[in-house]
């Protein structure tokens, strides 16, 4: 995170409270409204970019390094 934004904690909690009040809804449609107005996005497709995205490796059924895998019993 740039540092011209302050400490990431400072920018997650008001992240967090703006999406909880709408704050974050109105400035999507202030944006999409500017936008559209200037041909700059099509009306019925748009999106915003959530490129940076990282998951642990057991969450797309990997497992984690290093799982004991099962083993067949005899007798």
């Amino acid at each position: 995170m740039p540092e011209e934004f302050g400490p990431w904690a400072t920018a997650w909690d008001l992240f967090n409270k703006w999406n909880a009040n709408g704050t974050l809804d109105k400035i999507l449609d202030r944006l999409r409204g500017a936008c559209m107005e200037l041909d700059e996005i099509d009306d019925e497709l748009w999106c915003v970019d959530g490129t940076i995205v990282r998951a642990a490796r057991c969450a797309s059924g990997g497992g984690k390094k290093g799982t004991r895998k099962n083993r067949l019993i005899t007798h």
